[in-house]
């Protein structure tokens, strides 16, 4: 049956993915670093490390810790700007058999406008993913996502400049993730990817002082897939937008799970460091459960969650 199959997912402005596993920024650099670990053009895309308008050194060491069951880190979006992905990266991945998404961050909404104006040129680069949970710098450090009208305003500014499919990225760091999805969705976003990281810590006991130069950083891993799944299934059933999952993705079954759920598409990230080859038998694992359950279109799977 398995030729039968239909893994294709359409996620609106013409942008669609071969398969629903992508990559998740800053876990899978530019993909060039993956190459000799699995075939590229098997994952539905990847979507690069987060890129600013200016270059950022990010962080002071040490910027990543260990955790139970995930990690912890508080890298910065260390990045040579935009200028410089055009320039140097760009001409490596445009010619990758796969969807090539491209993480914005930024300070100030300028930032952000003025990075995705520029790679809106870009052939090969049909979509962006905006992460709001960046520090706006003009209102005191406090992520663009955090709120309703910060989130708002970023997306607004963006979509007038940007044509190509607009991925807007949430932050779980919220009260209430429904309220900045609806926001985030009237101001024209395609697609909403969730969850971004969850604001942690680590401390050093014998030193008695924070594992981190920063004091927090961003929680991923396993840990989070059950607040992941929640707000997922949370988002689905507000917008019409699709939703692409992501958090503690570790197996096709986690994959499958986040579709139930209602993603339309999911992101693998932190395991891309305990198995570089993870995505790809994730794409397999999707194909034997639909062989075994006889799904003959991935749209079965969306939203199929079951509760009662």
């Amino acid at each position: 049956m398995s030729k039968d199959i239909n893994m294709t997912v359409d996620l609106g402005n013409n942008f669609s993915l071969k398969n629903p596993v992508l990559t998740a920024s800053g876990t899978f650099g530019y993909g060039t670093e993956y190459q000799d670990f699995l075939d590229l053009s098997t994952l539905g895309g990847i979507v690069v490390k987060g890129t600013t308008w200016s270059p950022r050194e990010g962080n002071p060491y040490p910027r990543m810790a260990e955790t139970p069951a995930g990690m912890l880190n508080a890298v910065g979006l260390q990045n040579k700007g935009v200028h410089y992905f055009v320039k140097h990266i760009y001409p490596q991945i445009k010619d990758y058999l796969t969807q090539v998404i491209v993480n914005v961050s930024g300070s100030t909404i300028e930032d952000y406008v003025r990075t995705a104006e520029l790679l809106s040129i870009l052939d090969h680069i049909p979509a962006i993913e905006l992460n709001i949970s960046c520090p706006n710098v003009k209102e005191g450090g406090m992520a663009f996502g955090v709120t309703a009208g910060g989130a708002s305003e970023v997306v607004r500014a963006v979509r007038a400049v940007y044509p190509k499919h607009l991925m807007v990225k949430l932050s779980p760091n919220v009260t209430d993730i429904t309220e900045i999805a609806r926001a985030v969705e009237a101001e024209g976003a395609d697609s909403l990817s969730l969850i971004n990281t969850i604001l942690g810590m680590a401390i050093d006991a014998e030193r008695r002082k924070p594992i981190l130069s920063t004091i927090t950083g961003g929680l991923s891993g396993p840990c989070i897939k059950p607040v992941a799944l929640r707000m997922v299934w949370q988002v689905a059933k507000v917008v019409h937008i699709p939703v692409i999952g992501m958090g503690g993705i570790t197996s096709a079954t986690d994959a499958i799970e986040f579709l139930l759920a209602g993603a339309s598409a999911i992101q693998v990230g932190c395991y891309n460091f305990v198995d570089p080859s993870i995505s790809q038998k994730i794409v397999s694992g999707i194909k034997d459960y639909m062989n075994r359950h006889q799904i003959e279109d991935i749209s079965a799977l969306i939203g199929g969650l079951t509760t009662k």
